[in-house]
């Protein structure tokens, strides 16, 4: 029964409309050019070049009055290794992608003790799962009619074993690229392992700055990271709101202390220096010693950094301890959970958001039915971006075909933005998604969403383009 109701549902599947794949008018050019190479030889094609690093404004680089001698990040970094000469392997039964996120919680140093980010990986599975699903439908691999395979591995946070998993993954399981993972420690010690295994990895879910800041061309990410996001942020919070006293309370792991990192940098050099940085355990229930400090420092604003549970108990202890300043706070805060506990204190927080999921968009608008009638349920950002990544990887193997150094190059070298259900994914030369982030604000009871255009505070220079 288990059975024709799943085969049931996959032809249901197949006769939902599908998003059109997006299609880079250079596509040819690169497939011509990487498939021209011999096998110590690179590909004559252009690479991406940046006036600026992530669209970082001239007023907020550091020693901006100077010219540095060496500028990093801003060109396109080349493979040039014999990957690409390597032929179609035989007797194939499936096109296997990997997967690596926090699924089942375990205990670690590096996430801050017990992991907190099962919730968010389980999203980003369901994400991955559903374009697998449809890839399926729609033929699988269509050039020799093999279903794609969705490989899939805990990461369990505990140091260096996330590394295992690629190991295995590109070794035993055979994997052509991989989706993950959100942690920031765990996601670097991945990534390197993926340097050496020469198997692209497409991140969704980390959103620190340095992850990307590695060097490694067989890394992209699908998100924008917490630097875009604490930029709308600082350029809100003393640009727009006229605020000159923040203070910064923030989980005591790497997420916390690497998310708050450019609004600290960027605080001092626009001459509003971060007055007091709280860190605290996540888990807690009494964050007084904290609080206390914050409400010391007599502040214009608090800034909050951290999961959203953690974030509406101290939003609310800061209420029942008079505090009356504006909550501004990270993307993990938009959630109807953090809406939940903080109940009516929630009105008015602010947070920094990587995309716009209240848009008229139709794309986005029939990902949601398909999700909703695949999970009974809404997607939230980490479903929404894994879909986009999962689906970038899908059409890299559909065009480049079954060679790993191939897949890479059609993601390193595309050209055109990615129209993803998250909106448009701009790739900058290290293959970071520095398209629009957007301000999120709770207003009754929904979340609001502007860009910069709508706040009135445009980047200096003109580099944002609208989507």
């Amino acid at each position: 029964m288990r059975t024709r109701n799943w085969s049931l549902f996959i032809l249901c599947l197949s006769l939902l409309p599908r998003p059109a794949v997006a299609q880079d008018l250079s596509t040819d050019e690169i497939l011509r050019a990487i498939d021209a190479v011999s096998p110590y030889q690179l590909p004559a094609l252009p690479l991406k070049n940046d006036a600026r690093y992530a669209h970082t404004v001239k007023e907020l680089e550091p020693f901006h009055h100077v010219e540095p001698f060496k500028t990093h990040f801003r060109t396109q970094l080349e493979y040039g290794g014999p990957g690409r000469s390597l032929a179609e392997p035989e007797g194939l039964k499936s096109v296997k992608i990997g997967f690596i996120g926090p699924l089942y919680p375990t205990v670690s140093v590096a996430t801050g003790g017990k992991s907190h980010e099962e919730t968010l990986g389980k999203k980003m599975y369901q994400g991955c799962v559903l374009a697998i699903e449809e890839a399926n439908a729609n033929g699988g691999y269509l050039k020799r009619k093999l279903p794609f395979e969705l490989v899939v591995s805990n990461d369990n946070g505990l140091w260096g074993s996330s590394g295992n998993e690629i190991i295995k993954q590109s070794y035993k399981d055979k994997v052509w690229a991989m989706l993950g993972t959100i942690d920031g420690a765990n996601s670097h010690i991945a990534i390197r392992v993926a340097l050496k295994c020469e198997v692209l990895m497409m991140n969704s879910g980390d959103t620190d700055p340095t992850f990307i800041e590695t060097n490694i061309p067989w890394v992209a990410r699908c998100i924008g990271d917490d630097r875009q996001m604490n930029y709308i942020l600082v350029d809100y919070m003393y640009k727009k709101a006229g605020f000159q006293r923040a203070g910064i309370i923030r989980a005591s792991n790497r997420y916390g202390r690497f998310g708050v990192r450019e609004i600290v940098d960027a605080s001092r050099r626009l001459e509003h220096p971060i007055v007091v940085e709280m860190a605290y355990k996540m888990g807690r229930d009494d964050y007084s010693l904290e609080i206390e400090r914050l409400k010391q420092a007599n502040l214009d604003v608090v800034i909050h950094w951290g999961d959203d549970v953690d974030g509406a108990k101290i939003l609310n202890q800061m209420r029942a301890l008079g505090m009356k300043q504006p909550f501004v706070a990270c993307d993990r805060c938009v959630t109807d959970e953090f809406a939940k506990i903080a109940g009516k204190n929630a009105e008015g927080v602010i947070c920094g958001y990587p995309w716009n999921p209240s848009r008229d968009d139709s794309n986005y608008q029939e990902f949601r039915r398909r999700f909703r009638a695949r999970f009974n349920e809404e997607p939230e950002t980490q479903a929404a971006h894994a879909y986009d990544g999962m689906q970038m990887l899908i059409w890299a193997i559909q065009t480049a075909g079954l060679n790993r150094a191939k897949i890479r190059d059609m993601i390193a070298y595309r050209t055109e933005p990615w129209q993803g259900v998250t909106g448009e994914i701009r790739f900058s030369p290290v293959l970071d998604d520095v398209g629009q982030v957007f301000l999120a604000r709770r207003e009754g009871n929904a979340w609001k969403f502007y860009s910069r255009d709508d706040l009135g505070i445009p980047r200096s220079g003109g580099e944002e383009k609208k989507p």
